[in-house]
């Protein structure tokens, strides 16, 4: 062996020393190798995959299945919402639905039959500004359409936005992003602006051009008259969707769902005709009932409410949570419509002094006097009361009605009016409010003529369809403030009736 020669640690063989660290690699990897028969690998890979072969695979999917089907097998759906009345989420933002089929109510725009709806569930969703009043789903029709771009993320993404938190350089920075979202993945970006009203029309601009060449799909929200805060420009690129009021069979249905979310079981009340609980459908429910609560606090509530989802689920979550904290033994869990009554009252009246209820209500007011309509007269005049209308403005109107619609054939009809208004001024509210019961129910019950209206009308359009100039005023009836004036036959041919008929 020459001085240069190192042998194998490994296998005792002697090589190079410029060779002898790569044969020893290979000398340990092969040695390796052969430590472990191949035998007892096989043996030992077939029982281990015996060993796998008899458990089965658990896999998501699998779990996802069994679970799936131990909530099927307890009779429970695998949508069934679970809220909370403790949690810091209002109980109307807890049981938000996540698709159409949940939605309840609006059925004139998003029953199976309609556009709307067909294009919603196609995905074709369109340009489109939500009004209606508070409460009525526009938010949650939103939120369901937010949910139905998470299901299809590769192709739509959603934005949510409000007026009243975002101006309009976060619009632009949302816009930006939607710009290169379309041009590097084809992906569109639906931008849900909440209160859009709230925007002013300078800032409505920002949205036109990005509408109009697809860069964003506009949702917009609001409860006010969509062709007095916005842009007539906007209108015309979007749909303006019409919802309205909930009907109470709708809101009962929305507090019986929440009422099974919470785990609350509604039962027949002392006075209810039918004795039957609504729960005697889901016998097979294994979860446990904390609270009771009577089938007519559910109507109740749902007729308080005034249409607004919102309101009847907050109400109704504080009710439950009234009771908790009363510290009542568990026999005594059961919600009364006493209970409910005692601690919630109508809080609000849909009505706003410078929005469309206040022109919708006084026009209705007018029209029921019109029709003799005594006591549809005295709602409307009360409603507006009520609703924080300023006195003077409902005794304007009368006034109005009593020449326009009574006129010549109750002439103490206008001078009551008057003298109604100002009675308004003098007293003020709440001493006025039987000065303008007594003057609506005076006219609702007079005899009606619209002579002189129709005369004015007939003397506006004679006016306004004149062909050429005006014709002048004949020599006769002019006045003669002069001496030219008379010589030139101002009132020369003027004939006084009183004269002629010995009156003086």
């Amino acid at each position: 062996m020459e001085s240069s020669d190192v042998p194998c640690p490994i296998c005792g063989k002697v090589f190079p020393v410029k060779e002898i660290e790569q044969h020893a690699s290979r000398c340990l990897f092969f040695n390796s190798n052969e430590s472990s028969s191949p035998s007892s690998s096989t043996s030992s890979k077939r029982a281990g995959s015996s060993a796998l072969e008899s458990q089965p695979k658990r896999t998501k999917i699998d779990e996802h299945t069994q679970f799936a089907e131990k909530i099927k097998d307890e009779g429970q759906s695998s949508k069934l919402k679970v809220a909370s009345i403790s949690s810091g989420v209002p109980l109307a933002e807890q049981l938000r639905p996540e698709s159409l089929d949940e939605y309840v109510g609006q059925d004139h725009v998003l029953g199976s039959d309609k556009i709307l709806r067909m294009l919603l569930d196609k995905s074709e969703i369109p340009s489109m500004i939500l009004w209606g009043p508070p409460g009525c789903g526009k938010t949650t029709l939103a939120h369901v359409i937010a949910a139905q771009c998470k299901q299809r993320r590769q192709e739509t993404r959603f934005v949510k936005l409000s007026a009243t938190m975002s101006g309009i350089n976060d619009v632009k920075e949302v816009i930006k992003i939607a710009s290169n979202e379309q041009r590097s993945f084809k992906r569109r970006t639906i931008l849900f602006m909440d209160e859009i009203h709230r925007f002013n029309k300078l800032q409505q601009d920002t949205f036109l051009p990005h509408v109009e060449n697809g860069t964003i799909i506009l949702i917009g929200a609001t409860t006010e008259n969509p062709s007095f805060s916005l842009n007539s420009a906007l209108l015309s690129r979007c749909r303006v969707i019409v919802l309205e009021k909930l009907h109470s069979e709708c809101m009962v249905i929305i507090l019986k769902r929440a009422l099974k979310a919470l785990g609350c079981s509604v039962v027949a009340g002392d006075n209810d005709s039918t004795h039957s609980s609504d729960d005697d459908e889901d016998r097979n429910e294994t979860r446990e009932k904390r609270w009771s609560i009577d089938r007519q606090s559910v109507q109740w509530l749902a007729d308080m409410c005034d249409g607004d989802a919102r309101n009847a689920l907050n109400s109704l979550q504080m009710a439950l949570k009234a009771k908790e904290c009363a510290g009542a033994p568990s026999e005594s869990n059961h919600i009364s419509l006493e209970d409910i009554k005692d601690g919630i009252k109508r809080s609000h009246l849909l009505y706003d002094k410078k929005g469309d209820e206040h022109y919708n209500i006084i026009s209705a007011m007018h029209k029921s006097i019109r029709a003799s309509d005594d006591n549809a007269a005295l709602y409307w005049v009360t409603r507006m009361l009520e609703g924080g209308e300023d006195p003077v403005f409902v005794a304007r109107r009368l006034v109005r009605a009593a020449s326009e619609d009574i006129g010549l054939a109750d002439p103490s009809a206008l001078p009551l009016a008057i003298a109604t208004m100002q009675g308004c001024q003098l007293l003020g509210m709440p001493e006025c409010d039987v000065l303008l019961a007594q003057c609506a129910i005076y006219l609702a019950r007079a005899r009606k003529s619209t002579e002189a209206y129709k005369a004015l009308m007939a003397a506006k359009s004679t006016i306004s369809q004149q062909k050429g100039p005006q014709p002048s005023v004949p020599l006769h009836l002019r006045n003669a403030t002069t001496k030219l004036a008379t010589q030139l036959g101002n009132t020369l041919s003027y004939v006084d009736n009183f004269l002629v008929m010995g009156r003086t």
